[in-house]
């Protein structure tokens, strides 16, 4: 390889992976943020919160990575063309292959990191995610009995104290007060309680108390004294110790060859869906790249604009992006559908590719050229006239 290609490829996939950490964390705060009740609500710490997210991290950086690699060319190249280096190789009688080959390897790692995330990254952090908070949320009864303290659950509407709580479990001076039905306001109060479990779910026994009923209709509420009472905290605890997983959790290998007794052969669709998202995943930075390179790397003197070679590399990424989705969507329920998203990648490669052996410029039409430059004109002698102190 050669000292230029090195500098090429260093220079491409530093700024690939600089902007491949700044979106993933970027979108990890906001995916973050929805999962906040995990310290608000459940009583975990602020590491458990970031750990419990985290694992969301590799399905992010699945969809930016494509995205990023078409960033990272865009930078290179404006920075070669920037400093005539991309003119000089051309003078110079360096072909286009020579100068794409680095950029086609950076697409080629991107591709592989792309296929193992997609694989086996994506979907292992998943489904540990979903394991940790069905674990999370099956100890809530633990962390909502806390002694000493009011805790709130269920939109604030559900709210329990505890006087104290033996070695034994007991429970002693317990406190309820119970909102989430809008039609009437229950309190409780209780000597003794103790969590039981069974088949039916998971209750509060409450002792040797009383239970306050106000119905919103009426003015006087209804006070019951009982010996027992199960309060139910079923719905406050996910008790499932094995949770299943879904289509987006299920290894490759898994969606290739499921088990007979797979509960993921029931849905078909979703199956097919999946399964070819995971496959055409490693095409699209293959695709960009090409696309990316046709599109920008032809060299340019300054007076011909980059900005509408960039603005057409993104309209192109994203009618790609589109048009693949929505070609998967659609062979949900027409599976032969599914030939047209692997003709629509295959078919921008070989456009991309009769561009780059052609050495042609994309530059927009006459007249847009034409237009800007009598609306950038316009807009100077507007400010001109704007200007204070200008002459009338």
């Amino acid at each position: 390889m050669s000292a230029i290609s090195r500098y090429i490829v260093r220079t491409t996939f530093g700024a690939f992976v600089l902007v491949v950490a700044s979106l993933t964390a970027i979108v990890w705060i906001t995916q973050a943020l929805r999962e906040l009740d995990i310290v608000t609500h459940q009583g975990q710490g602020i590491l458990a919160f970031v750990g419990i997210t985290a694992l969301v991290i590799p399905s992010l950086a699945l969809v930016i990575m494509p995205i990023a690699l078409i960033v990272a060319m865009a930078f290179t190249l404006n920075r070669l063309n920037s400093d005539s280096e991309i003119v000089v190789m051309n003078a110079a009688g360096m072909s286009p292959w020579r100068v794409f080959a680095p950029f086609l390897l950076v697409g080629v790692v991107v591709a592989l990191m792309v296929a193992v995330v997609s694989a086996y990254l994506a979907p292992k952090g998943l489904r540990e995610m979903r394991t940790q908070l069905t674990k999370v949320r099956a100890d809530m009864i633990a962390n909502l009995l806390q002694p000493g303290r009011f805790a709130s659950v269920d939109r604030q509407l559900l709210t329990i104290h505890v006087r104290e709580r033996r070695a034994n479990g007991e429970l002693l001076g317990l406190f309820i007060d119970d909102r989430r039905d809008p039609e009437e306001r229950a309190t409780f109060t209780a000597e003794q309680g103790q969590v039981v479990e069974d088949e039916n779910g998971t209750f509060l026994v409450l002792i040797r108390g009383s239970a306050q009923r106000m119905d919103v209709r009426q003015q006087d509420p209804a006070i019951v004294l009982f010996d027992r009472y199960a309060f139910d905290l079923t719905p406050l605890a996910n008790l499932q110790s094995r949770p299943s997983h879904g289509v987006p959790e299920r290894y490759l290998w898994e969606l290739l060859w499921p088990d007979p007794g797979d509960p993921l052969l029931s849905d078909p669709g979703r199956r097919w869906r999946e399964l070819h998202e995971r496959l055409s995943a490693p095409l699209y930075p293959l695709v960009f790249a090409i696309i990316g390179f046709a599109i920008l790397g032809a060299p340019r003197t300054s007076r011909q604009s980059r900005g509408f070679s960039i603005a057409v590399v993104i309209a192109a990424v994203l009618a790609i992006r589109l048009g693949a989705f929505a070609l998967i969507v659609f062979s949900m329920r027409a599976p032969f559908m599914i030939a047209a998203l692997y003709l629509l990648l295959a078919g921008v490669s070989a456009l991309g590719l009769r561009i780059i052996a052609r050495g042609a410029i994309v530059e927009p039409p006459v007249f847009l050229l034409n237009l800007g430059e009598t609306l950038a004109s316009r807009l100077a002698r507007f400010r001109g006239a704007a200007a204070p102190g200008a002459p009338a």
